[in-house]
């Protein structure tokens, strides 16, 4: 049995309507070249190894790259998740993800930003998510690999749908943190620090879902060019985690 990936007609008439339009000479088959992106993000092949069965490699890599630039995989993802109807709690963590030696080459300040940093680990970016009760991603942020939790929770903050409450780790243990959400009307699941003078209680029982976006982020690592980074460009980074996420959650 072949392990190829096929998109069904079903999954591609929900993500066609966020295609580009096609001007002068027509796309070759979507359906096939979406494919091949996916089977090679998943299995972490340079694009020169995709399968024959998904057409010319050039064609597949110059289709991710330039719908990269687009934003097309990250609007795919964000209408997606958006129809996934209002979420009761939510959910928010931080994972690293090694960056490859070819992704991290050239890496110079002045250049364009790449996402990529340092720290005991070695070179890293760091992905942050939202998730749902569900434990599916809602919104996704790739930063720099040293950026701190509640840092990342800031730029996201704007972006927060309306929910009951949000579940969080220590790292995410800040009186501003807290306000914000309290002025959202969404209760803090979030546990004390140990150097908070008076701690501040949660919902111990509640705080036991937040397994949910740890597994999310698990199987999203199991797509290896996820897992380790070898884009050097940010944006076409995370539009592999787009589509690892839209695949795996939301078609």
């Amino acid at each position: 049995m072949s392990d190829l990936i096929w998109l069904s007609q079903a999954q591609m008439r929900r993500i066609e309507p966020y295609f580009p339009l096609s001007h002068g000479v027509p796309r070759v088959d979507d359906r096939r070249v979406i494919s091949g992106i996916i089977f090679v993000i998943r299995n972490g092949l340079r694009w020169r190894d995709a399968p024959p069965d998904y057409g010319p490699p050039k064609t597949i890599y110059n289709r991710f790259i330039r719908w990269s630039r687009l934003g097309v995989f990250n609007k795919i993802f964000s209408a997606l998740a958006a129809k996934g109807g209002r979420p009761d709690q939510l959910m928010i963590d931080a994972t690293h993800l090694k960056a490859h030696r070819t992704a991290a080459s050239l890496l110079k300040k002045g250049l364009f930003p790449r996402r990529i940093g340092r720290t005991k680990g070695g070179l890293n970016s760091k992905l942050h998510a939202v998730c749902d009760g569900q434990g599916r991603p809602l919104i996704m942020l790739l930063s720099e690999g040293q950026m701190s939790d509640y840092k990342g929770a800031a730029l996201m903050l704007g972006t927060l749908p309306k929910a009951q409450s949000l579940l969080g780790d220590k790292g995410y243990d800040a009186d501003w943190f807290r306000t914000a959400l309290a002025e959202r009307d969404i209760t803090a699941c979030i546990p004390s620090k140990t150097n908070r003078k008076v701690p501040i209680p949660h919902d111990k029982a509640l705080y036991r879902q937040r397994h949910k976006i740890e597994n999310m982020f698990g199987r999203l690592k199991d797509w290896r060019r996820i897992h380790t980074r070898y884009d050097r460009c940010a944006h076409t980074f995370l539009s592999a985690i787009c589509i690892a996420a839209t695949v795996i959650f939301w078609l």
